[in-house]
């Protein structure tokens, strides 16, 4: 069988890579030589070698050893590892270590241990231990940061800087009184006048309005639900705070090491708590962690969902994948190992999605520690193992695939994201305990990836206007910004399709007037009368054979008409899924969760491209430079497939004139000269 692939619209040339000082692709992970004698180091520069390995990430927690009493410091063993990394001609991606202050930190400062929302000192055993608000905190950090520049700035192996680690991974939030007190000067910056906090946070309801601003507490453990006002606010300033620590060190980088990169690992759909859309703006290059959910079904339907958003956060640039794993992680209740081929296919997943690089947690395995069991390149049973000989074979394949650094993905479909709606959506007291942001955008991006569409997650109050097709599978907090941009790109000609539960909070959490769904009303060209949440197990069906669970709407239709309507359940004989003409676009709205399957249906009624015969584990990409374009195929079913040729298979080196088979789990990789629109 065979593909017909979409032919993307606009335009895409060729962009700067994101490390222009490497040759090819970035390929290693984070290298910890510390956990080793000093003989295995040359060992480790002549595996990677082999392995055709070009960037390692060193010193991520190493700060106890750099530092090892307050003012002293030991750089001898790190400066005979970068040499030795050079010498090898492998390049640098020098971290600071902050992400887990030594432990003479703790003893010297111990009012800068972590508090959680119940009021409990943390201990300090583990990495991200400390309060991010800390001024003691951030006084030793830029101190030993100011060390590493100043030294390494330059040495020759340095090729970027990688600040701290995951922040907000493990401290994402702290309740302490340093943070109570950053708090509220933060509030202060936010609304200048407490009328305007009291306002905004609706204080009058049960009696909470505040008449001194030393009044005002973190949202910590309470008899009943916290104000969600107040819990938002409190989620923008802790995320807000990692980024100003971000942000310190990353300035004092600039102006000590001019000219290097510098940049911090995001966790992009993993870490709920971070903005990192803000974040895409103060790092030089967008790099993100991932790893797969190993009993999660589809999991690599969730590996390419990750990759499209970082590129969307990026920009549309090039990104680096800083960390993945080469089999099983540790952290998990059941840690699944990846079988034979995964690891490539997962890798060549990210690449085709935007990123230049594939990094590892880590080069070689712990034999002590809390990640001991976590894989790596260089497992415990060493090279004679199937998944160092995957390692060689990927760094092959990345050989190959170099030319495909500094071209672009463009995207057939846009999908809204964002973080505050997803931290709202998800407070205390909603209608049900089953609305679930992700599961909402999940299945809307599973509907478009197996219809081999690529997708870019769009910011609500961004530019549209590229797109045909817009999903909103989960707005919950919608900005009257976001709801008059998304409106604009209606009335403009374009196809918006909003799922339930959305439009219906400003930014503050305070349902907008007039009635649901308040900022999508006019838009829709209904109201919901009433929210019909279902019981846990309850089916509805709809006159088309479709059925939903979860949650159904009581729909007042102005102007709208019906597409679908309920035959039985709370809502039965109304509109379930309907179509507004307003100005020269379309806008959809799906009052129930609907199955996989029907969701796809009304996707493709809403215009989406029809699906393909084509295996619906057949992942499709395709990348743009200013002279070729780039087909990647990757089969994750167990049948064989095929795509068109006429092209050269940069994997193989082959020319293909005729169909290119892609055999189950493998992946191809074909290069033709672009098609000019």
């Amino acid at each position: 069988m065979s593909i017909v692939v979409p032919v993307h619209s606009g335009s895409a040339g060729r962009a700067e890579p994101v490390l222009p000082q490497l040759t090819g692709i970035a390929f290693g992970g984070d290298y910890y030589p510390e956990q080793w004698p000093e003989h295995v180091w040359s060992e480790d520069v002549r595996l990677m070698q082999d392995a055709g390995v070009n960037l390692v990430n060193v010193g991520i927690f190493a700060w106890a050893l750099l530092e090892p009493s307050p003012g002293t410091y030991d750089f001898g063993w790190l400066d005979r590892v970068l040499d030795l990394l050079h010498d090898g001609g492998i390049s640098v991606n020098l971290a600071t270590p902050t992400a887990a202050p030594p432990p003479w930190f703790f003893r010297r400062h111990p009012q800068a241990r972590l508090v959680d929302r119940d009021g409990r000192l943390l201990g300090a055993g583990g990495r991200q231990a400390f309060c991010p608000h800390s001024p003691e905190y951030r006084e030793a950090a830029i101190a030993i940061t100011e060390q590493l520049a100043a030294r390494y700035a330059g040495h020759p192996a340095l090729a970027m800087w990688h600040v701290h680690n995951e922040y907000g991974g493990a401290n994402t939030h702290c309740y302490c009184a340093t943070s109570a007190e950053a708090f509220r000067g933060w509030l202060r910056r936010r609304y200048h006048r407490l009328d305007n906090l009291n306002d905004a946070w609706g204080t009058t309801f049960w009696g909470q309005r505040y008449g001194d601003w030393a009044e005002i507490e973190p949202p910590l453990a309470s008899p009943m639900a916290v104000n969600p006002a107040q819990q938002l606010d409190f989620f923008r300033f802790s995320s807000d705070t990692h980024l100003d620590n971000y942000i310190a060190e990353r300035d004092l980088l600039r102006r000590l090491s001019p000219g290097v990169a510098v940049t911090t690992n995001f966790m992009i759909n993993n870490c709920k708590w971070i903005d990192y859309r803000r974040w895409a703006a103060e790092v030089d290059v967008v790099a993100n962690d991932h790893y797969l959910y190993a009993e999660q079904a589809a999991n690599h339907i969730e590996l390419a969902m990750s990759a499209d958003l970082t590129r969307s956060v990026a920009g549309g640039r090039g990104w680096l994948l800083m960390e993945h794993s080469t089999s099983a992680v540790n952290w998990q209740p059941r840690n699944v190992a990846k079988r034979p081929g995964e690891l490539r296919r997962n890798t060549l997943s990210h690449l085709a999605r935007g990123a230049e690089s594939a990094l590892f947690f880590q080069w070689r395995a712990s034999r002590f520690g809390g990640e001991k069991f976590h894989s790596a390149m260089v497992p415990h049973n060493g090279t004679g193992t199937r998944v160092w000989r995957e390692v060689l074979a990927l760094g092959t394949d990345l050989s190959r695939l170099g030319e495909l650094r500094g071209t672009r993905v463009v995207a057939d479909v846009g999908i809204a994201w964002d973080w505050p709606s997803w931290w709202a959506l998800e407070l205390e007291w909603r209608p049900s305990v089953d609305l679930s942001y992700l599961d909402r955008v999940s299945a809307f991006y599973e509907a478009t990836w197996r219809s081999h569409l690529t997708a870019d997650f769009v910011d609500p109050e961004g530019d549209l206007s590229q797109y045909a097709v817009v999903l909103v599978p989960s707005l919950y907090l919608t900005t009257p910004a976001a709801a008059d941009n998304l409106t604009t790109y209606v009335r403009n000609g374009g196809t918006l399709v909003v799922s339930y539960f959305s439009g219906i909070v400003d930014g503050n959490d305070a349902v907008h007037p007039g009635g649901h769904p308040g900022a999508f009303r006019d838009l829709l060209g209904l109201s919901v009368e009433e929210f019909l949440p279902l019981r846990e197990g309850e089916r509805v069906r709809l006159d088309d054979g479709s059925s939903g669970d979860v949650w159904a709407e009581d729909l007042v239709l102005d102007g709208a008409e019906a597409i679908r309507h309920y035959i039985d359940g709370p809502a039965a004989g109304q509109a379930a899924i309907t179509r507004h003409r307003f100005g020269r676009g379309t806008a959809w709205y799906i009052s129930t969760r609907l199955s996989a399957p029907d969701l796809a249906a009304v996707l493709r009624d809403a215009g989406l491209p029809p699906h393909t015969d084509v295996p619906e584990d057949l992942e499709v990409v395709r990348r743009i430079g200013p002279e070729h374009e780039y087909l990647i195929v990757i089969n994750h079913g167990e049948r064989d497939a095929t795509v068109p040729g006429a092209g050269d298979e940069l994997l193989t080196g082959a020319s293909c004139s005729g169909d290119l088979v892609v055999p189950a789990g493998g992946v191809r990789v074909l290069r033709s000269p672009r098609r000019r629109m």
